[in-house]
């Protein structure tokens, strides 16, 4: 690719701040090029919207192997509310104030005003760019050491966080979307009477919206609600 001359220029500091070395610093400068840029600079003719997709899908796998990992008690439906929390564009712009590179990302005239949620995804579709980057030129490892040794931190205080009350984020979602509230049935039960395992499945009318298993069933219902959200805002 051509390269920007502003950021051939930066590229020791944003490497300092990545904590990371590029062999192929194309990727680098690929990953700071938004679409706004290259419509302003016609002798650049990529930009990062491909190298976002990879992103994305390597910090999901990443965060979700990360969550496996150290809850193995936690049911599949809190996992998947967690790598949402944590993949989420909130989550990301997070990452990228902390990491103190959005000055360098190339934008056109007209982004560079936007101060609202357009401005928030771009900086989201930044980091995943920027993970795509570095596994392309470092590998999946490469990926993980830069996620968790910068941001170690950051994901843990997410980790942290006290669980929402899922049911009654569910309810409200489908009162509003289908005028009506979802519903709760047992799947089945699992083990003697003082350790039993639920799974419970939630539904609107017949439509299943996710299921989630616990050690009682309120604990299930809320495992099954967090699957229905996480399920319904992907």
């Amino acid at each position: 690719m051509h390269i920007p001359t502003a950021l051939e220029h930066q590229k020791s500091a944003i490497e300092a701040l990545l904590n990371y070395h590029f062999k192929d610093p194309s990727l680098l400068y690929l990953a700071f090029v938004h679409r706004s840029y290259i419509n302003e600079h016609r002798q650049i003719v990529e930009h990062n919207e491909r190298l976002e997709f990879l992103g994305d899908a390597i910090l999901g796998l990443i965060i979700a192997e990360h969550l496996y990992r150290i809850l193995p008690d936690t049911p599949e439906g809190e996992l998947s509310s967690l790598r949402s929390r944590l993949v989420e564009a909130g989550s990301c712009v997070a990452y990228v104030q902390k990491l103190g590179i959005e000055k360098f990302l190339l934008l056109g005239r007209g982004e560079k005003l936007n101060d609202g949620r357009g401005r928030d995804t771009i900086l989201a579709d930044l980091f995943e760019a920027i993970i795509g980057a570095i596994y392309l030129d470092g590998g999946l490892e490469a990926a993980k050491q830069f996620i968790f040794n910068q941001l170690a931190a950051e994901i843990e205080a997410i980790i942290k966080m006290p669980t929402k009350n899922w049911k009654a984020l569910l309810q409200d979602y489908c009162q509003k979307k289908y005028q009506q509230h979802p519903s709760y049935k047992v799947i089945s039960e699992e083990g003697p009477d003082h350790s039993k395992t639920f799974t419970i499945t939630v539904l609107i009318g017949e439509q299943q919206l996710g299921t989630g298993t616990g050690n009682c069933k309120k604990d299930a219902q809320q495992a099954a609600a967090a699957d229905a959200l996480s399920r319904l805002q992907t």
